[in-house]
């Protein structure tokens, strides 16, 4: 018995860490990069109620990293109707705010229409319709979502501005057992019948298409029970919409208050309630962090900036996915230590300002010297050691990781490896003296964010 219970935790030990390692597609050679962009979207797929922006993933960079990234505008009382993808995602919410569904097989309609009153009727009690259906949650700007692998969702615009958010898709995770093109299966509307606002968003097209189009109309009509014009409407063969239409009246759901005021100040009501840690179930498990609490910052300096985490020991759904997230925040000319990322790749969109950026690869090659502003997309590699130095509007960015628990290694600062070596080894790999070792070694008592001078060398914003 003895051994058999060894050898079931050793394969449940295998597969354990099997299920821990990324994707088996990734092929040796992709990461054999001579440079890097800073990058902007390459194509858009128009709709009625928005626009659609993709980075073309074919691009070195995100095939090295097995990432693509879209970036999404949605215009007041604007949908995106229901679709999954092929690899887990997170979304970066950058402007506005909004309210979204998470839709799994097999977990309640927790949201309920209210009970009738004793006036009515029996006969109007039978015809009214009372919905059920799913959770339905907020989001605002400076929020992170996880939404795993083939989970449906859909996205509503409830404010008075635009509401834009930007998608990563980690196409290498062990959840896409495909390859590593995006896919996006639409369960409403017609993409290719929606605008094109340009030649190449017909890219754009191929990337999501509705599944329903492909099921026999007949077919349809047996397995929802209903007449063949609602089978063909379920189709979108001729929905001109596109996948984001207006609601012209606005969306009517069923949600509960998200705010309330306690103690006299508000605070935000947790729609999966304020537990986060083993008693989770897929049903209940938070999905959404926000980012841009300047109380939850982990690094925080007055005078150049903040950063802030959130992983699998903050989110535990992001265990499941294999992703986690940082937001950081340079005032004028403060500086983010040179570090890189010990376990995982890092894709860095900018949502304000411009700063000058340095990535070094393994060869002490500079395979990008340049700068970085509002929009752009930058993908560090896994070990490429990294520096930036926010502009004279300072800069703001987001990094999806490709690890649930990404961690850094820094260069310079209180906690980084240079205060680790002993004087005499730095002296004698330098080639210095031990005073010129200590100043080298104890200069920066801060941890990886610095006030800079502003005097960094030439650099600029760069074109895409």
């Amino acid at each position: 018995m003895v051994k058999l219970f060894l050898s079931v935790l050793s394969l449940l030990l295998l597969f354990g860490f099997g299920f821990a390692v990324r994707g088996g597609t990734w092929q040796q050679g992709e990461c054999q990069i001579r440079s890097i962009n800073a990058r902007e979207p390459s194509y858009s797929l128009q709709a009625e109620g928005g626009v659609t922006e993709f980075w073309d993933f074919k691009n070195d960079e995100f095939q090295c990293a097995g990432v693509s990234i879209r970036r999404h505008r949605l215009q007041p009382r604007a949908l995106m109707l229901p679709l999954y993808h092929n690899a887990p995602i997170l979304v970066y919410v950058v402007q506005g705010r909004g309210i979204y569904g998470l839709m799994i097989s097999g977990c309640p309609e927790t949201f309920e229409s209210s009970q009738q009153t004793e006036k009515q009727s029996k006969e109007e009690r039978r015809q009214r319709f009372r919905d059920r259906h799913q959770k339905i949650e907020e989001f605002r700007e400076g929020d992170i979502v996880a939404i795993p692998a083939g989970a449906a969702h859909w996205a509503y615009n409830d404010g008075d501005q635009e509401l834009v958010v930007v998608v990563l898709h980690d196409n290498t995770n062990n959840a896409n057992q495909l390859d590593q093109n995006p896919r996006s299966f639409l369960l409403a509307g017609n993409p290719e019948r929606g605008q094109e606002q340009q030649q190449g968003s017909r890219r754009g097209q191929r990337e999501l298409g509705n599944v329903f189009r492909g099921f026999d109309v007949h077919m349809l009509t047996e397995v929802f029970g209903v007449d063949e014009e609602t089978a063909r409407r379920l189709q979108g063969e001729h929905d001109t919409r596109g996948h984001i239409v207006i609601v012209e009246h606005g969306l009517h759901v069923i949600r509960p208050p998200f705010r309330r005021r306690e103690y006299g100040r508000e605070e935000e009501e947790g729609y999966y309630g304020g537990n986060n840690g083993l008693e989770e179930t897929v049903c209940n498990a938070k999905i959404r962090e926000n980012l841009d609490k300047p109380s939850r910052a982990d690094v925080y300096n007055p005078r150049a900036g903040r950063f802030s985490t959130v992983n699998s020991l903050t989110l535990p759904i992001l265990g499941f996915l294999q992703l986690s997230a940082a937001r950081g925040v340079l005032y004028r000319n403060g500086i983010m230590a040179p570090h890189w990322s010990m376990n995982a790749h890092s894709i860095i969109y900018v949502t304000r300002g411009e700063a000058r950026m340095q990535i070094v690869n393994h060869k002490g090659q500079a395979v990008f010297d340049g700068g970085v502003r509002e929009g752009q997309v930058v993908v560090v590699p896994q070990n490429f050691a990294a520096v930036k130095q926010a502009g004279e509007e300072g800069c703001e960015w987001v990094e999806l990781n490709t690890n649930d628990n990404a961690m850094i290694s820094t260069l310079s600062g209180r906690t980084s490896v240079m205060r680790g070596l002993p004087v005499d080894v730095i002296a004698t790999a330098y080639q210095i003296s031990r005073e010129e070792a200590e100043r080298l070694k104890l200069s920066r008592r801060e941890t990886i964010i610095f006030s800079g001078s502003g005097r960094s060398g030439r650099g600029g914003v760069s074109s895409a």
